[in-house]
């Protein structure tokens, strides 16, 4: 991380672990040119780690299997080598490289690791707060967007509509809601 992108973390020095129960990661995707598919990843882990000095660093871990659409015969095909080829690449990484300021939230860069492919991306973050919690100790709230170009990670699968346009869209947006407990 470069001292020039970091800003100081609003959250206590530390390491902070995604709890996965109080957590969500959503998408969507343009389907047949008209209406959206919504899906989610069930399985995903990661930890926030503070210095002293204030400066954040974040690693995240999603386990691509667990893509869930509510349609398992989609879900199925989402993990072939079309799409994910999960069996070789079942595991999709982020580790940033820095966070700025951005008015009253941040921007959190970092290199996004997707079927083999890693690229430098950019969540829009928001950080809602820290909370004494119910007795396991002190948990922080963060919400982070980041629309994601699916071609750009080699999932370039085309499936024409014969009217024109394609069965899926280019572009993934990701929403992510995450709580996270300070160990």
């Amino acid at each position: 991380m470069t001292s020039a992108t970091t800003v100081k973390a609003p959250i206590p020095a530390g390491t902070w672990t995604i709890d996965a129960v109080h957590s969500a990661i959503n998408f969507t995707v343009k389907h047949l040119m008209v209406s959206k598919v919504r899906g989610s990843f069930d399985t995903f882990s990661g930890t926030i780690t503070v210095d002293e000095n204030g400066a954040p660093a974040v690693q995240a871990e999603i386990d691509v299997t667990s893509i869930n659409t509510r349609n398992e015969q989609r879900d199925g095909h989402i993990k072939s080598a079309d799409f994910f080829d999960a069996e070789k690449f079942p595991t999709a990484t982020f580790v940033s490289t820095g966070v700025r300021q951005s008015g009253d939230d941040y921007l959190l860069d970092g290199d996004f690791t997707l079927k083999g492919v890693t690229k430098p991306v950019t969540l829009e973050l928001e950080y809602l707060g820290t909370n004494p919690g119910m007795g396991q100790g002190t948990v922080a709230g963060f919400e982070a967007k980041i629309v994601l170009s699916r071609k750009e990670f080699g999932i370039d699968i085309e499936m024409p509509l014969e009217g024109g346009g394609v069965v899926v869209g280019d572009k993934i947006t990701i929403n992510l809601e995450i709580e996270a407990l300070q160990a």
